[in-house]
């Protein structure tokens, strides 16, 4: 039987749609604006490369066109060729002048009618269309249903988060709305989601915890793509690095300079969590015998004249450096260019370093792939998307990064071991070329898209619904000791029922514990990290996805707020003793205190006489923290609830001791699960709407659910 010719493949045809900022194909503004940033560059780079491939015909970038004395010219040419298939074209998008994207919205139906009639004056109708941010997935959507073609979204960044962060940074609801039309652009993700047949992400966390928010949430239709990464810029070392005026800043700092170098590089920001690394580092003399450590942490001129919390990270790295000593060890060098990463990233593999990122969550790491393009093994946090890059490159290590002794001791196996260290170089060199170039990345997306267009992976259907609103209207918030954790069984089932629930229930942890504490402890118990984590007695409160912290609050609870007098008041009061430095913090004081000697009304007397206004929270028969007037658990509780706009009444709060009374009191529905200092909550016997458990842990907290008839649709339609 003669053999068929094997039928060759029809040439694809794709647009690509970023509707706001500043777009060209050459000398890109990055960072002039919001607007101008990371998503001007992949789109521009997307539809270069693609252009590149034998199997694709056409690409064509849509995006504004822009006539404004303000910007460059370029912006108002309608036509720029980006290679001999690639071009961007630029489509009349109401007012010509440039404009942020949130004043973009009421235009979008012009520059998709204008779109429409620019592709339906091609001759041929794309195979794909794929949209870039809400505003073009909105777009981008009208097209799909117009065209009849199947519509690929990559969303960038994403609403539901955006709020979050702002809300965090302390800008009112109403003001989000008016500036951000914060609203429109959820509505019109959640239109995208339903309409798109592939949502592309750079992680896996972020398809589970950032899309899983959103009432049209399809996991099955989401693929995960990472980025490429510009191979032309980050490479292997070529020898003459040390000749580069940064080789010369950082080799003032250090009195060995032939070690090799732990490199850290990242925004001077807690989450970062680099003086842990630090600490780590002082605390292992193997380590610091070995390598030297070299901290880029942005551009500072003066430290005083910075921003508070920058000025807060930068000022505990000095003050860590001078605890351990480490001068002639540490490198901390005040500026550098973009222009100098790459160049950081060889001269570390040239000294057979090692790039650590001990970040207490990364979302995606794309360091950690520059570091691998220029021949550089990691270590890096296991909270995140290093994860999937070390299982992609096989170049490197994960670590807790609250566990400072494990972190020092795979620091020093990583530079210790000379072959391995070897094999994780080059198997980085590979890794990247493979998964993490822009033709790997192209290779996958293509691998995504031609399906659709050939018709041969269904598209998947479901029965979609909107719920009313646009956030979760109902919350949990409970302390962690002798509560949610204890009863790893109850643990269980309450983690089942909140999985279940995720997208109407907000889950917040409010404790005594610090930052790091909690999370180390969050992990131990396998408990995902919670929508809002309220820290430090109610002194610090943090947001999921990335633990953005409320500054906000921070500033709100400094009001009066006098450390050094309280400790100066309390420092001979009998029963009372200091804990370690590591359990206090700028905003908590805190004390073993012996009940039998020390009475709880007289030191509270004794603070407000010496006209100190603070909170004295008892807890667990043994603790006393002293905090600002206007900070506890309770207190943050509300100003959550606040920033979100859920219902108090819809909110389930679950404590045990002491410190958990102002939540529990009020309109929130209490429950006082059952342990063994409960003489510390025995006023509220008494208060009709607390209930007391008879169960201990997270049992109780599901017997209080069942008691107050919590994921019932009577509540929910209640809040609506």
């Amino acid at each position: 039987m003669k053999k068929q010719p094997t039928r060759s493949r029809p040439l694809l045809s794709i647009a690509l749609i970023s509707v706001h900022g500043l777009i060209r194909g050459h000398d890109l503004e990055l960072g002039r604006d919001a607007d101008t940033g990371g998503q001007t560059k992949y789109v521009v780079e997307l539809a270069r490369a693609l252009g590149e491939r034998a199997d694709v015909e056409k690409v064509v970038l849509l995006t504004r066109r822009v006539i404004d004395n303000q910007v460059s010219a370029d912006y108002a040419e309608p036509v720029e060729p980006l290679s001999e298939k690639a071009s961007i074209v630029r489509i009349e998008c109401g007012e010509q002048k440039y404009l942020r994207k949130e004043m973009l919205w009421d235009s979008l139906e012009n520059f998709s009618d204008n779109a429409l009639a620019f592709l339906k004056s091609q001759g041929r109708i794309p195979d794909v269309i794929h949209s870039h941010y809400a505003d073009a997935g909105y777009v981008g959507s009208r097209l799909s249903h117009q065209l009849g073609v199947p519509l690929v979204h990559t969303g960038h960044s994403l609403g539901h988060n955006k709020r979050k962060q702002l809300l965090a940074g302390g800008i009112k609801r109403s003001e989000i709305e008016n500036t951000y039309r914060i609203s429109r652009r959820i509505e019109a993700e959640e239109t995208t989601l339903g309409v798109a047949a592939r949502i592309i992400t750079s992680t896996q966390q972020e398809i589970e915890q950032q899309y899983g928010l959103y009432d049209f949430y399809q996991p099955e239709r989401m693929r995960v793509i990472p980025p490429g990464t510009d191979l032309e810029k980050f490479f292997p070392p070529r020898g003459d690095e040390n000749d580069s005026e940064i080789a010369r800043q950082i080799g003032r700092f250090f009195t060995q300079p032939d070690k090799p170098i732990i490199l850290a590089l990242s925004r001077p920001d807690p989450k970062k969590n680099i003086v842990a690394l630090i600490e780590a580092y002082g605390e292992s003399p193997q380590l610091q015998q070995v390598a030297n450590l070299l901290i880029v942490a942005g551009n500072r001129d003066d430290i005083q004249d910075m921003e508070n919390v920058p000025r807060t990270v930068l000022n505990d790295i000095l003050l860590a450096i001078d605890k351990y000593d480490l001068y002639g060890k540490v490198g901390y060098p005040k500026h550098h260019k973009a222009d100098d990463v790459p160049v950081l990233f060889r001269l570390a593999a040239l000294s057979r370093g090692v790039f650590v990122n001990p970040a207490l969550t990364e979302p995606f790491g794309l360091t950690l792939i520059e570091a691998a393009a220029c021949g550089l093994p990691i270590v890096a946090t296991e909270d995140g998307g290093p994860g999937d890059i070390i299982g992609n490159c096989r170049n490197g290590h994960l670590i807790n990064p609250l566990d400072k002794a494990a972190m020092a001791e795979t620091l020093l196996h990583t530079l210790t071991h000379k072959q391995a260290w070897r094999r994780m170089a080059n198997n980085g060199l590979l890794g990247v070329r493979q998964h993490y170039s822009w033709q790997a990345h192209v290779e996958k997306y293509l691998e995504v898209v031609r399906p659709l267009v050939e018709k041969t992976e269904p598209i998947s259907r479901m029965t979609l619904k909107r719920r009313p609103g646009v956030f979760r209207e109902r919350a949990i918030f409970t302390s962690l000791d002798l509560n949610l954790i204890g009863d790893r069984e109850a643990l269980g089932v309450f983690l089942q029922t909140m999985h279940a629930h995720h997208k109407s229930i907000i889950f917040g942890v409010a404790t005594g514990r610090r930052l790091d504490d909690a999370l180390a402890t969050l992990r131990q118990y396998n408990v995902p990290q919670p929508d809002v984590l309220i820290t430090g007695q109610g002194t610090e409160i943090h947001y999921a996805p990335n633990l953005t912290e409320d500054v906000v609050w921070k500033c709100h609870i400094n009001h009066l707020w006098n450390p050094l007098a309280v400790r100066n008041i309390l420092k001979d009061m009998p029963g009372l003793k200091m804990q370690p430095k590591s359990f206090q913090s700028a905003f908590k004081l805190s004390y073993y205190i012996d009940p039998a000697v020390a009475d709880m009304q007289e030191i509270r007397q004794l603070l407000l006489r010496n006209e100190q206004a603070v909170n004295a929270l008892f807890s667990f028969g043994l603790f006393l923290d002293i905090i600002p007037v206007r900070a506890s658990k309770g207190l943050a509780l509300r100003w959550c609830a606040e920033q979100f706009g859920f219902p108090l009444e819809n909110t389930l709060v679950a404590g045990v001791t002491g410190a958990d009374a102002d939540m529990l009191r009020g309109n929130t529905l209490g429950v006082v699960v059952d342990n063994r200092h409960l003489a510390e909550l025995s006023g509220l016997s008494n208060i009709e709407k607390i209930f007391f458990s008879s169960k201990p842990h997270a049992a109780g907290i599901l017997e209080a659910m069942d008691h107050y008839r919590f994921l019932d649709s009577e509540l929910q339609r209640t809040a609506a």
